[in-house]
């Protein structure tokens, strides 16, 4: 076995192997050639070599979104660090493990004129949890043993973006036959608890209440069990809410947010008014249900997160530092039955939006709403679903999706920029068939993410190309802007037929309703390729079909 004849490169694979890394993301260049050659030549790591650094931060990102183990991900010295920054701030809201390892210029070559050469210490800003800063020299050893040290437990422990930044000297290339360095990494585990005084008064003012409202973010599968569920579904008194996202599916939880409250006058909304709001997961989409919470507050609101809380609805009262699940358990355990009507009025609203629901999906025209109508019915299960921001998800938010499909989308920052490339990294790393649903912009802004040559066989796209953003058409007097087709909705005539003979896809294509029927039966079987479906929808109706619907549902 070989080794990079560099301390500080030994170091870097020596921890992160210590830490739990396995998958390791690489972009091509020079500076960083101590680290590519430490961690190639480790039969202990997964190596990937992706070209586009923001293409191979958000691949990583897709590797550790599935496995919830931290992905380092390697770079040369210069722009190189800045292409991650998308990926950064991503991993950072959502809480995703990545290890950013940089290759930098030695100290005394930094602001001096020299090539491929930026101020790299500390770059991500207020969007890390961790900086490691570390040095050249038999001096430094100590010290970047335990910089790196710190990165790599706060990455593991809280779940998020570390970056360390390690500069090397010429020559780059040298091998040693031996490792020269010993080094140890212990990650401490760690514990989460209840600190039961502090939530006396949150049980006691969850019993009283006769209108609880559960508000349930992203969460991972299988993140509360299925008893926990069954029970809170069965208090007649809790309303839970949730999202595709929230990978929780019972039929007295109501999926559909937007289905729900989008039609209701004030006095509906008064009447949904919960006392107590119990919130947790991540990100939610739904704009409708931050306006309505904060239109007309809860007498409390709590949230349950182990790391952090956000104050969205602008009522938090409390932050209870645990998980959800612990939580959960030791409410129910808590919790004494009240006599109320809360859960079912909502429930048979919800049974009429439905009645609604299917009434208008079988009188609309072909249109996105449609085209999204028939990939939920013709799912291949089980399934791992990827959606990409921002028309896709929103769609998904209209329907009952099937208790085996597994739900992920980049919602930390709710950026575009690298849906595909995330899919394409979780179909990596996921057991189950991958497909990625997503809108001709977020497709093509990130078409390099093509460019992999690690995408399995079975992984799918479907492309909805309606030929610009039409997701603006749909905001409130945004087609009354100047220059609204150019600088809104940019307009444009690409479609992705060049792009799948060029990266090796198989392409299917579909412009009617029953050609995407036809299409999608042949979609999931099995192909000695990766395979997309473009489905072209036509951009003037798709906006006034949506907004319809919400009038046609109540």
């Amino acid at each position: 076995m070989h080794f990079s004849d560099k301390i500080l490169s030994q170091t870097v694979t020596q921890l992160c192997l210590d830490s739990g890394v396995t998958s390791v993301v690489i972009s091509p260049g020079s500076r960083n050639a101590p680290l590519t050659i430490g961690f190639t030549l480790d039969n202990h790591f997964n190596c990937y070599s992706i070209v586009d650094e923001r293409c191979a931060a958000f691949f990583a990102l897709g590797i550790a979104q599935q496995t919830q183990k931290p992905v380092a991900l390697v770079c040369t010295s210069g722009s190189a660090l800045l292409n991650y920054y998308p990926a950064i701030a991503e991993a950072f809201y959502s809480d995703i493990p990545l290890v950013v390892i940089s290759a930098d210029r030695p100290e005394h070559l930094i602001e001096v004129g020299d090539g491929q050469t930026i101020m790299q210490e500390n770059v991500y800003g207020k969007h890390i949890l961790y900086n490691a800063n570390c040095k050249e020299g038999k001096n430094s050893q100590s010290y970047n043993e335990e910089e790196i040290g710190k990165a790599l437990i706060k990455a593991v422990n809280e779940k998020g973006p570390v970056h360390i930044n390690v500069p090397f000297s010429e020559p780059l290339y040298n091998t040693s036959e031996k490792r020269n360095i010993t080094t140890s990494l212990k990650i401490p585990k760690k514990k989460t608890t209840l600190i039961y005084d502090e939530l006396d008064s949150v049980f006691t003012n969850w019993n009283k209440a006769e209108k609880k409202m559960i508000l349930v973010g992203v969460l991972p599968p299988n993140s509360i069990e299925e008893k926990i569920i069954n029970k809170l579904a069965a208090n007649e008194s809790v309303l839970v809410l949730t999202e595709t996202t929230s990978n929780l599916k019972h039929s007295n939880f109501i999926n559909a947010i937007d289905q729900l409250i989008a039609p209701l006058t004030q006095d509906g909304f008064m009447q949904l008014q919960p006392d107590i709001l119990l919130s947790f997961g991540g990100m939610v989409v739904s704009k409708k249900i931050k306006a309505f919470l904060r239109n007309f507050p809860p007498k409390f609101h709590y949230h349950v997160d182990a790391k952090k809380a956000y104050n969205t609805y602008f009522t938090l009262d409390k932050h209870v530092k645990t998980t959800p699940s612990l939580f959960l358990k030791e409410l129910l355990n808590k919790s004494t039955p009240i006599s109320s009507t809360y859960r079912d009025t909502w429930l048979a609203v919800k049974s009429k939006r439905l009645q609604g629901h299917n009434t208008y999906l079988n009188n609309i025209p072909f249109s996105d709403f449609s085209v999204y109508e028939s990939i939920v019915k013709n799912l291949s299960k089980p399934l791992q679903l990827q959606l990409a921001n921002s028309t896709a998800i929103r769609y998904s938010q209209l329907f009952t999706l099937p208790s085996d499909v597994e739900v992920f989308c980049n919602r930390g920052t709710s950026g575009i920029d690298g849906s595909t490339s995330t899919a394409i990294g979780a179909a990596v790393a996921s057991k189950l068939q991958t497909l990625y649903i997503t809108g001709d912009l977020s497709f093509f802004y990130d078409s390099n993410a093509l460019w992999n040559n690690y995408i399995p066989s079975n992984f799918r796209i479907i492309l909805l190309n309606n030929k610009g953003g039409g997701i603006f058409r749909i905001l409130p007097k945004a087609k009354e802007s100047a220059h609204f087709t150019t600088f809104f909705e940019t307009k444009h005539d690409l479609t992705a037929k060049q792009l799948c003979e060029l990266f090796n896809f198989d392409y299917l294509v579909a412009k009617t309703k029953e050609q995407t029927e036809s299409a999608l039966k042949e979609f999931y079987k099995v192909s000695e390729k990766p395979r997309l479906l473009e489905v072209f929808t036509p951009s003037e109706i798709n906006d006034e079909v949506l907004l319809s619907y919400f009038k046609a549902i109540k």
